[in-house]
């Protein structure tokens, strides 16, 4: 009986383990989840097309079609998107003067991203 209860005090050991590894996977697509949603704010406020936005997003999933070995595919995927937001131009250009319009700019309809 005392072995039987020192193999489920393991066992409750292991699954407490695999809990904790889980609940840190989780904070960290949580953090990358939220890191994106800002990126997508910010650039939402900037008045991005729905065009430029959709070619970001393509471009991401087209890169992590093939998941990369011992990475988890859904972090991979938020990774990926939050450095190709991260890497919008317009997010880096400086912020308009007050009283210049947006298509002050040289072409409104050109966004690179």
């Amino acid at each position: 009986e005392l072995q039987q209860k020192v193999e489920e005090a393991e066992l409750l050991k292991m699954e407490l383990q695999m809990l904790e590894t889980e609940r840190v996977r989780l904070s960290l697509v949580e953090e990358k989840l939220l890191d994106v949603l800002q990126l997508l704010q910010q650039l939402r406020d900037l008045n991005i097309s729905k065009r430029a936005l959709g070619k970001i997003l393509l471009s991401t999933l087209e890169s992590c079609r093939a998941p990369q070995p011992g990475k988890a595919h859904l972090f991979e995927v938020l990774d990926t998107l939050q450095q190709e937001l991260a890497g919008c131009e317009l997010l880096h250009q400086e912020p308009l003067e007050q009283g210049q319009s947006p298509q002050a700019l040289s072409n409104p309809l050109v966004i690179s991203c």
